[in-house]
């Protein structure tokens, strides 16, 4: 299966299709040895029928409509398709499914391979990397004790969250991670014929595993498998790479100040949702976050154990050729481990002595047993500032006689991991619907006597909810206690308030890192926040007083476009109220805020979406600084443009200015998780990003219009234009909803066995119930993307129609306005992906012809009308002109996505015609074709 021949490369992109014409290969000799000579042959005249179809639909530059000379290849395509027998269709899912997959691996690879192509010829450094972003502060003459500031207040955190667009197995991504380790060592080492030779049966027997094992999952996955799936990533990548880059950034920082000595804070830290988040989620309980916490650990301890037992085997220095320190030996001394043969090896028994203390500490916080049996007994440690500080006496004394390079290795990378990391791994967030939080409230304020019944409090004004609540804050009376007779709580009430009772017994055993953060979803008032806080209380989780303490975070997440609308003023109030204001206090003066990129998306389009979330930060920062606050703002974004996704560092940069001040969270979810972080070197350079653009955007003045304002109202217009033509199409087309669930495969993907949550809220079909993410997911897979760019062709539209010289102002925004460009760029590399030739086919499966025919005529016209006014601002004539490698990956990839997307529509309507009847192989089929598609586009959901 070699890859198209397109537009000429140049010749830096030779190694990549070199790399994929060898996959390509192996896996075609792989579907002729196990399927037949027949099948490969199917393979082989669909995938030329395909490149056929790609070259002449002229894609680029192809009108909305199918044009008549791409007829011949559309029906030569879809007649090899159609008539395939299920068995064969199967093969050949499973065939262009792998090479997407294979071609992702390729592409990874590239990118190691371009980047130390530049580090070998000594390139300037490049922009997103840490020493790009410390030579601009530099220039600009950033003082030091500025850039020292930075870091003492930074917080950089990637926040790792279970969602339902992670459509590979576990046991895939293994077979991958082999296979891109293989094209590494092609790559790095010059290798003889014969090694040659063996790299390439390696490389077939990886392809030959991933052919045979199960693409599918046959049930669901449990929140424990998500927990675990989480935690593999520290393992290929965050447990080498996190302290790799503390130190690539601490002699970038030495070289560019001399005579500096830097040990930075732990500001770049990865944080977890997958066990903490309830959000409509009914099988996270407290026994789950239980288990998220000891599987945690319980990893973080293997690492520790396996570096310590390692660092034993290096420190092998004697006594009788180097002296140590006192405490050194102090250490050595009260070590289990009093062999004659290391009696001369102080460090060799420190160490040991500090993994029969880890391995006892692992046994009393998780009843998990350490892999090597401690040579005796140690006391355990009482927590992770302890153990660092055993670490700290071996590298002082390593220091202190000649060895500091034995002290800058391994050791200082596990000093580093173990600040990062403590006992616990990664902070968990907990999180919920606000409606939840009300209703327990409610219950437990009747079931104290505050009111007669829980619905009174559902009656009670927000200013009246309010006052009821600041009142019970301020109070040391709990209202409820199980040892009060004749008080029952609802199952419901019983199961929220044990997640609490379970946070407090979890911080006493793991530290407060452990479980910082309350986020509260759907907030759209003070009293949601005051209702978390009265929880809190109840659990001893903030003291009432004179100087109230709150031991957690509260965050508000904002998610609907009114909420967005609502957030400064929201705040304004809470920081008013003296109760809420005190309990601010005692966390630093710190406010964390969650702004939510995907429901807001689905609630008002992309356009909209994006201009409210931008209003919202500069509200938001305003207020934070006028009540003397400091605001963090955490970005629930997704994979997908229609969900917040693009680029990282344009996005950060692109902010308002003052709303990131060195702080900054960001989701990152589905597929993109293992997109980013599965490959320790992508992995790193991911982090190194984040890091980078945040100092970026925080120490230096960003190129703003001198006058903002001018386009601040032009933006206000485009907004409102885009919310009407997208709120016109989705909630108010009259059987718009059936148009959705008919076009698209939402009710397949609902099936899939992809993640713990149900893809509705609540069990009905409306788009309002639905959740975000199956929302942009399902519309991806049939390369519409509506979520990325509907309602701003008919934006532009209408503002020009007003504006005699709107273009000329338009161009001037998105050359001058970083949030504007980025928008604009964002929608670019989403047109580039949808293809609405293939999604007139998937109109076809909607049986009311009529709603068909009007619907997706719209959907045809807006995307003409938004295609063509994109590229009119952006002064070109074709897409991703600026990214010619991506364009060219993506226009790669369509004569192997083209044939997945017309067999999904086949198997799809087969599977719908006999609704009644299961037929498993169909459904095996639809589901595969989603893994594909998804491989395929890689930021689908």
């Amino acid at each position: 299966m070699p890859i198209p021949e397109t537009d000429s490369a140049d010749d830096k992109d030779q190694p990549l299709r070199a790399d994929i014409r060898l996959l390509g290969r192996l896996l075609g000799d792989t579907v002729r040895e196990q399927e037949g000579e027949a099948v490969f042959a199917v393979v082989e005249r669909i995938r030329q029928a395909s490149v056929r179809f790609d070259r002449e639909s002229a894609r680029e530059d192809a009108l909305p409509a199918v044009a008549p000379a791409d007829e011949a290849s559309r029906a030569e395509l879809a007649q090899l398709l159609n008539k395939l027998p299920r068995e064969t269709m199967l093969s050949v899912v499973r065939a262009f499914s792998y090479f997407l997959h294979l071609a992702n691996i390729a592409e990874d690879q590239h990118h190691i391979r371009r980047r130390r192509a530049h580090e070998l010829q000594g390139s300037p450094a490049r922009e997103g990397s840490l020493e790009h972003s410390l030579a601009r502060v530099v220039a600009a003459g950033v003082p030091l004790a500025r850039l020292r500031e930075f870091f003492t207040v930074a917080q950089v955190s990637p926040v790792l969250t279970a969602h339902p667009t992670e459509v590979s197995r576990k046991s895939i991504l293994q077979a991958q991670h082999e296979i891109a380790r293989l094209l590494d060592g092609r790559d790095r080492m010059q290798l003889t014929a014969g090694e040659r030779a063996d790299n390439e049966r390696s490389l077939r027997r990886a392809v030959l595993t991933l052919w045979r094992t199960r693409m599918l999952r046959p049930s669901r996955l449990a929140v424990v498998d998500e927990i675990n799936n989480g935690i593999s990533h520290y393992e290929s990548t965050f447990f080498s790479e996190l302290p790799r880059l503390y130190g690539e950034l601490e002699e970038l920082l030495a070289r560019s100040f001399p005579g500096e000595d830097w040990d930075l804070p732990p500001f770049l830290r990865i944080g977890s949702w997958i066990g903490g988040d309830r959000d409509g989620n009914p099988f996270v309980t407290a026994d789950i976050l239980r288990s998220a916490l000891r599987l945690q650990s319980a990893a973080v301890f293997d690492f520790y154990l396996h570096e310590v037992h390692a660092l034993g085997g290096e420190l092998s220095l004697s006594q009788l050729l180097v002296p140590v320190s006192p405490a050194l030996a102090e250490l050595a001394e009260r070590s289990p481990d009093h062999s004659p043969h290391r009696a001369d090896e102080p460090y060799r028994r420190a160490l040991t002595g500090i993994y029969a203390r880890l391995a006892a500490t692992a046994r009393a916080l998780d009843q998990h047993a350490s892999e090597r049996v401690p040579l005796g007994a140690a006391p355990p440690y009482a927590d992770s500032a302890d153990f660092l500080a055993d670490l700290g006496t071996i590298a002082a004394s390593l220091r202190e006689h000649g060895a500091a390079l034995l002290a800058d290795g391994r050791l200082r990378r596990l000093r580093r991991a173990v600040q990062v990391f403590g006992f616990h791994l990664a902070p968990l967030d907990l999180r919920q619907n606000s409606d939840v939080h009300e209703r327990c409230v409610a219950e437990l304020l009747a079931s104290a006597g505050r009111l007669p019944t829980p619905d009174a409090y559902s009656r009670l004004g927000e200013e009246e909810r309010i006052a009821l609540l600041a009142a019970e804050i301020a109070s040391p009376r709990p209202l409820y206690s199980p040892l009060l007779a004749g008080v029952e709580l609802s199952r419901a009430t019983a199961d929220e308030l044990a997640i609490f009772f379970a946070a407090r017994e979890l911080r006493a055993r793991y530290g407060a890192a452990a479980l910082p953060n309350v986020i509260i979803s759907k907030t759209d008032g003070a009293s949601d926040l005051l209702e978390v806080a009265l929880l809190l209380k109840e659990a001893g989780l903030l003291v009432a007083g004179e100087t109230p303490s709150l031991a957690m975070n509260i965050i508000p997440l904002f998610e609907t476009i009114d909420d967005l609308r609502r957030s400064a003023a929201v705040m304004a109030q809470l920081f008013a109220l003296p109760v809420w204001r005190a309990l601010i206090a005692s966390r630093d003066d710190e406010q964390e805020v969650m702004l939510g990129y995907s429901d807001s998306n689905k609630d008002g389009g992309f356009l909209t979406s994006g201009w409210e979330l931008y209003k919202a930060e500069v509200a938001l920062t305003e207020t934070c600084a006028r009540h003397g606050v400091r605001l963090r703002l955490f970005h629930g974004r997704g994979g997908s443009v229609g969900r917040g996704g693009g680029p990282s560092y344009q996005a950060i940069l692109a902010q308002p200015d003052g709303a990131v001040s060195g702080q900054i969270r960001i989701t990152e979810q589905g597929e993109v998780i293992a997109s980013k972080y599965a490959h320790p070197e992508v992995g790193r350079r991911n982090l190194e990003i984040l890091a980078a653009a945040t100092l970026e955007a925080t120490l230096l003045a960003r190129e703003q219009e001198t006058d903002p304002a001018p386009l601040r109202a032009v933006m206000e217009t485009l907004s409102q234009h885009a919310y009407r033509a997208y709120r016109g199409l989705v909630y108010e087309t009259p059987g718009f909803d059936r148009y959705f669930r008919e076009s698209t495969p939402i009710s397949e993907i609902a099936e899939l066995n992809i993640g713990s949550r149900p893809a509705s809220r609540k069990p009905s079909q409306r788009i309002e119930d639905l959740r975000a993410i199956p929302w942009v997911f399902s519309w991806s897979q049939c390369r519409l993307m509506i979520p990325g760019w509907y309602g701003f062709g008919s934006a532009v539209e209408a503002f020009l129609a007003g504006h005699p010289d709107g273009l000329a102002t338009l161009r001037r925004m998105y050359r001058s306005w970083p949030f504007f460009r980025s928008l604009l760029s964002n929608m670019d590399m989403v047109l580039a992906k949808t293809d609405i030739g293939i999604a007139s086919r998937y109109a076809e499966l909607v049986t009311d012809l009529e709603l068909r025919d009007a619907v997706f005529a719209r959907i045809a016209g807006e995307h003409a009308r938004t295609r063509r006014h994109l590229l009119a601002i952006e002064e070109t004539d074709c897409l991703l002109a600026d990214n010619p490698s991506l364009r060219r990956s993506i226009r790669n990839r369509f004569p192997y996505m083209d044939p997945l997307n017309h067999l999904q529509i086949e198997l799809l309507r087969r599977h719908r015609e006999h609704a009644g009847e299961i037929d498993e192989r169909a459904r095996r089929g639809i589901h595969m074709t989603i893994n594909g598609i998804a491989a395929g586009l890689r930021n689908s959901g």
